[in-house]
């Protein structure tokens, strides 16, 4: 007789809350999996603007502003009747490939480059980086995968972005 067995893996992520956060984007707290107790905003533009089933968000500002919880915080949904939705290991994807000015200041640290090196590495200028650096400007989702790329090539003696220990910390 062939017994069952429960795959034991990372705990499923859970959201406490979710709310419009500007176009395309959301502000989120996590109650459960390795970003609990986060607060953070998500832009979700890569998924909206990929698939045709997303199309009434990208053209109804009103209708993204419905944004809400459903399966008890194990997915978001738009509208009254919750025909629109994404599954919060979807926002927690986007969420990953993420790279705030602080991250990305911790990741040139680890790796020992300098913003020079940084620039002529990954295709930018040194004026852009120091931007992003500063937080002047939002680093786009494509530069945070470069970066990751970057880590993942130079070795595990760089790693990837070492959140920060404080679970309360807003993104």
């Amino acid at each position: 007789m062939n017994v069952i067995r429960p795959i034991v893996g990372p705990s499923m992520p859970k959201l406490a809350s979710v709310r419009p956060a500007g176009r395309l984007s959301v502000k989120v707290t996590w109650s459960k999996g390795p970003r609990a107790r986060r607060t953070e905003t998500i832009d979700l533009s890569p998924l909206v603007g990929s698939f045709k089933f997303y199309t009434p968000l990208r053209n109804n500002s009103s209708l993204f502003k419905t944004v809400h919880l459903i399966e008890g915080g194990r997915a978001i949904a738009w509208g009254d009747d919750d025909a629109i939705d994404m599954a919060a290991t979807s926002v927690e994807r986007l969420a990953e490939e993420a790279l705030t000015s602080e991250d990305f200041k911790q990741f040139l640290a680890r790796a020992e480059l300098t913003q020079q090196a940084a620039a002529a590495m990954l295709g930018y200028s040194r004026r852009q980086i120091a931007h992003y650096i500063a937080g002047d400007k939002p680093i786009p989702r494509v530069f945070a995968l470069a970066c990751r790329a970057l880590a993942m090539r130079r070795g595990s003696q760089v790693g990837w972005v070492k959140r920060s220990a404080d679970p309360t910390r807003s993104r």
